[in-house]
């Protein structure tokens, strides 16, 4: 008997130790990649505002060839949605609605994930004009992990496993454009 009350104790002070941690690890992420296009900024920006053709360039919309995709709305336009349904892991299903047009700067979207967790998180794709017909875009997502799931940001490595993939659609995007 002793020695399962040891072992009890054990358990419980080692959850009171991880529960208390969580509470003092950061719960919100952020990240961001950028890259400069040889095109002029509006036809960039008329480009990355399309829902469809956001899911040309895409890491995770090419994932899976077999992935079902719906469209509400007018394409390009606020309240416009992309549902996506896929069975690898990794795409899910969710949905990606646009919230915000500042016309010719930036595009805010809310990002709903339904499966394999349900999450939100928001992002967001801006254009500015770097030099003559360059334009520099950026591409950023946003999000929380709630308590006490935030235990695990740092082996997460969110800033490398979100933006790798968003840096690798950036590329396709100037691989498309140019």
């Amino acid at each position: 008997m002793g020695i399962i009350k040891k072992i009890l104790i054990i358990l419980i002070l080692i959850i009171a130790i991880v529960l208390t941690a969580a509470y003092f690890m950061p719960k919100n992420y952020a990240v961001e990649r950028e890259i400069t296009i040889n095109k002029p900024v509006d036809s960039v920006f008329n480009y990355v505002k399309s829902l469809k053709n956001q899911n040309e360039f895409s890491v995770w919309a090419n994932i899976d060839p077999k992935i079902k995709t719906t469209y509400t709305g007018t394409d390009g336009s606020v309240g416009s949605k992309s549902a996506w349904e896929s069975d690898v892991k990794e795409v899910g299903v969710g949905e990606q609605e646009i919230t915000k047009i500042t016309e010719g700067k930036r595009i805010d979207f809310a990002l709903r994930f339904k499966k394999p967790m349900e999450d939100t998180a928001v992002g967001f794709m801006s254009t500015e004009t770097v030099e003559g017909n360059q334009t520099k875009v950026k591409w950023g997502i946003n999000g929380v992990i709630p308590y006490p799931m935030n235990i695990m940001m740092p082996m997460m490595k969110m800033d490398q496993m979100i933006g790798n993939d968003l840096q690798k659609g950036l590329e396709n995007l100037k691989t498309k454009l140019e």
